[in-house]
This record gives structure tokens, C-alpha cells and sequence, in this order.
């Protein structure tokens, strides 16, 4: 599940007579680049460029923090307010934030490039760990000729109950902009996929000054012409909040326990109370109903592998 919620965005505190002195006020963070962050007041006005205190950050996108202003355009953060969630993945020696205070998850496919389905199952892991909504968009479906394939592969997903959305953002942006607009208006969604998905096509066409918006953005976290490399929450026109996060390869789920990985596959839950064993690992026990429904079919295999290797990668951690 998620972390639990920062009180403090450092270790340690300001010396007496500096930023203590400094009236304390509230934003959203909607830009973060390694410790350069971007805060929206609350109330309006322009956005700041704010340093967390300390040397350990833990500052995420769509947190809501406490600051304090060192310039006209730029401040500290001294606290981060209690969160709903936070996603991020993790690997062995270090984890990496996406956003917090989340409501969905966009996962981005396309019929071409070849999308990964281990990407994709670990996603949705970490979207029903943490609570959120997960909605798979298969992009460039005017691919004819590739497009039996993705429908082929994402089939066991609509079977478990998963949404699966179709567009061509280039061919038919108006239907894809109203498809996506009806799930993703008065809801707070980040965007994960692949390079190569469409996702900073999709950006465009919901948000009509993205470009505009990330220029600006790039340009307050000093982060220059590197606009691809951080993560930014835009507000929907229609209600709501699309946040975009760069591509990735690899989404390690190292924090997860191995309780809530179990209970993060759908098609296990109704399972769980019929194993022999009261603490199964449905991995190799006598008697493990999961087990059993793999062997009749009632479940994948693929799946039933997901969850073994993810079983294996939180082993390897010494909590």
C-alpha cells in the first residue's frame, strides 16, 4: 500500500529567525524534476519554484504541502499534508515516486510498438493495491493489421472485469477525446506507459495548451529542454486533473507485502479462504485453491507467473 503521509518534507529544521519567521501557507504540487518542485497557491496566483528542507525528499505530485515563501517566486516546503495514496515503484535499493492523492490509472498501450505485458499486469497490481480505479487504453487502433493481436492479448483483462478503452488519437482525435473525457472528467489521473504509446499525444488533445504549459513548467524547474523527464499534473477542462509522468521500462513493486500482492489480483480473491492452509503462499502447498484454479483453467497462468515473480522480488528485500 502506500506510504505513510510525511509530516515533515526534511530532517532537519531551519535555524531559529529564518524561514520559522515566514508565514506559513498551502498549495498543490503539480511539477516535480529530481528536488525542484512546482506549488500552486491555494487561492491562485503564480506558481512557485519550492526546495523541500533537508536532504531527503519525499515530495511527490498532487501532494498537498505546507510552505514558505524565501522570494517572490520561490519557497521551502516544510510539511506534507496526509495523503490518500501515493504510487511509486521499487526496486532493491531505491523507489521512485509518481503522484499522490490518485483516483486512476491510464495505463497507455498501442496496437504498435509491441506493448509489455509484464508492464501492464504490474500496473494493474499497483493500481489495486493502492486503492485506485484502473482503466487500459489501447492507442492507434487504425493499425489494422496489428490490431487483432493487442485485442487478443488484452482479452483476459477485459474477462477480469478491467476497462478497456479504443482510440486512434491521430485518425479520430474528436471520438478519442470524447471517450476519454467521459472517464477521465472530475477524477485525478496519471498517465504510465511505454515510450511510444501516445501518451504526449493524448496530453494534447485533452489539455489544449499542454505544450504552452510545459514549456512554462520546464522553464520554472530549471530543468531546460529536458521536458520529458518529469512529472506534471495539468488541470482538465472538464473537472479534474490529468498527470503525466515519462516512460519507463521497468515498474519493480519491492514494497508491496506479500498479503497485499495476493489480494491485488482479482481473479485470487474469491480463492483465498478455500486454501488448506490458513497462511498458503499459493506458490507450491498441498491444498492451495489458487493453485487449483490455475490447473482447471479458472486462472491464467501468465498471472498466477506475474504473482510468483513478484513473490520472489519482495524475498530479496531485508525488512
Amino acid at each position: 500500500m502506500s506510504r505513510r503521509a510525511s509530516k515533515s518534507a526534511g530532517a532537519s529544521a531551519s535555524p531559529a529567525g529564518q524561514a520559522g519567521a515566514a508565514a506559513t501557507l498551502h498549495g498543490v504540487v503539480i511539477a516535480a524534476h529530481g528536488r525542484h518542485y512546482l506549488v500552486a497557491p491555494d487561492g491562485g496566483g503564480a506558481p512557485l519554484q519550492c526546495f523541500p528542507r533537508g536532504k531527503k525528499s519525499e515530495v511527490a505530485v498532487g501532494d498537498r504541502v505546507d510552505y514558505q515563501s524565501t522570494s517572490a517566486d520561490q519557497g521551502v516546503i516544510v510539511a506534507i499534508g496526509e495523503r490518500r495514496n501515493l504510487l511509486y515503484r521499487s526496486d532493491q535499493f531505491k523507489s521512485k515516486l509518481f503522484a499522490a492523492n490518485l483516483d486512476q490509472l491510464l495505463i497507455v498501450l498501442a496496437t504498435e510498438p509491441h506493448f509489455s505485458e509484464d508492464l501492464l499486469g504490474r500496473a494493474l497490481v499497483a493500481a489495486e493495491a493502492n486503492g485506485l480505479t484502473p482503466i487500459i487504453l489501447l492507442n492507434k487502433i487504425d493499425l489494422e493489421a496489428v490490431l487483432p493481436l493487442a485485442r487478443q492479448r488484452l482479452e483476459r483483462y477485459r474477462a477480469l472485469g478491467y476497462t478497456v478503452l479504443e482510440v486512434s488519437e491521430k485518425q479520430h482525435p474528436e471520438e478519442a477525446h470524447a471517450i476519454l473525457s467521459a472517464h477521465l472528467n472530475g477524477h485525478q489521473t496519471i498517465l504510465l506507459g511505454q515510450s511510444g504509446m501516445g501518451k504526449s499525444t493524448l496530453v494534447n488533445l485533452l489539455i489544449p495548451d499542454a505544450e504552452a504549459a510545459t514549456r512554462e513548467i520546464s522553464t520554472a524547474l530549471n530543468s531546460g529542454r529536458h521536458t520529458t523527464t518529469f512529472t506534471r499534473l495539468y488541470k482538465l477542462p472538464g473537472g479534474g486533473a490529468l498527470i503525466d509522468s515519462p516512460g519507463f521500462q521497468e515498474f519493480g513493486l519491492y514494497h508491496l507485502t506479500e498479503g497485499t500482492l495476493e489480494r491485488a489480483f482479482p481473479e485470487f480473491r474469491p480463492l483465498l479462504a478455500h486454501c488448506r492452509f490458513y497462511n498458503c503462499h499459493h506458490l507450491h502447498e498441498p491444498g492451495c485453491a489458487v493453485l487449483e484454479a490455475v490447473a482447471d483453467g479458472r486462472v491464467a497462468p501468465e498471472r498466477h507467473a506475474l504473482y510468483a515473480q513478484l513473490v520472489h522480488e519482495i524475498s530479496q528485500i531485508v525488512r
